[in-house]
Parts: structure tokens; sequence; C-alpha cells
């Protein structure tokens, strides 16, 4: 009588191929998604021959491309080998607290935009993500916050020709 044969167990840390599949599909329908939203974007190129859909297209034609050949990869065999050169301990639950802070700060960040507009909405978004991923000098974060987002409204706005909301600072800027 012959013994049924046991499993043989998983690496520690190895994922099943299926959820590696299922990752490499969403990052090429991620690709497919940017490409067509972008389609319905229709605005002039600005000076130096670049649009607003320069950028979407070339992120969603890269996430297209890594996507395939993550698929290919995972379909031929190939797995991730699980992170050995990085300073945690698995042992350690996730900081849901900072999760749950970024999420509600990018929400605020969504809901209020129109309103706020992006110069406001975007210094009180970065200086928000800087204090709760341990930031200790505010007032420094703060001044950075808004140098980034006063030089990301001035990129897109006079850059590229893309209209973003003033908000607040309606007829200001």
């Amino acid at each position: 009588m012959s013994s049924p044969e046991k499993a043989t167990p998983r690496p520690a840390g190895r994922t099943r191929p299926g959820a590696e599949l299922v990752l490499a599909l969403i990052v090429l329908a991620l690709g497919g998604f940017v490409i067509a939203g972008t389609s319905g974007v229709t605005a002039a190129a600005s000076t130096l021959g670049l649009g607003p859909r320069f950028f979407p297209i070339l992120v969603g034609s890269a996430l297209i491309l890594i996507g395939v050949a993550y698929v290919v990869d995972v379909l031929r065999g190939g797995h991730g080998d699980p992170e050995q050169s990085e300073d945690i301990d698995a042992a350690v639950p996730a900081d849901l607290r900072s999760v749950a802070l970024v999420s509600g700060i990018f929400l605020a960040f969504a809901v209020t935009l129109d309103f706020l507009g992006w110069i406001v909405g975007a210094s009180l978004l970065f200086f928000g993500l800087a204090v709760t991923l341990g930031a200790t000098h505010r007032l420094r974060a703060a001044l950075i916050a808004v140098a980034l987002a006063a030089g990301t409204y001035l990129a897109f706005v006079k850059g590229l020709g893309v209209t973003l909301p003033a908000g607040l600072l309606t007829g200001v800027l």
C-alpha cells in the first residue's frame, strides 16, 4: 500500500503564482485605463509641443509594457523573491494609523480641491503627508509644501496649458 504524497510546504514569504498573475493583470489593466482616460482629453499643445496628453500616454504605455512583461514572466514560471534586504520586522503589525491618516488626507484633498484650489489644496496635502510620515520641522515642511504646490501649478498651467482649479485664489492667479 502506498502512502499519499505530502504536499511540500511553500518557502516562507513566497506568494502563490495566482496572486502574482492577478497583480500583473492589474498593472496591465491600469495602463489600459490610463490610455483610455487620456483619449478624452482635448487641449492644444503648449509652446513646447507637449500637450496634456503626453505624460499620461507615456505613463500608460509604460504600464502596459511592464504589465505584458510581468504577465509573460509569471506565465513562464517566474516569481518574486521575498525581500531579504529590507530592514523590517515581519512580525510587527502594519501601522494602520498612518495608513488611515494618509488615506484620509488624500480623500480630503480630492473632496476639497475645487473649493480650495490647487495651490492651497496641494499645499495642505503635501504638508499633511509630510507631518503624518514623520517630518519634525513643520515650518520647513510647510514652506516646501507651498513651493511644491506653486511649482506644480505653474508647470501644468503655464508649461503644459492644463487648467487647474484656482479655488480660493481665483482672481489672484
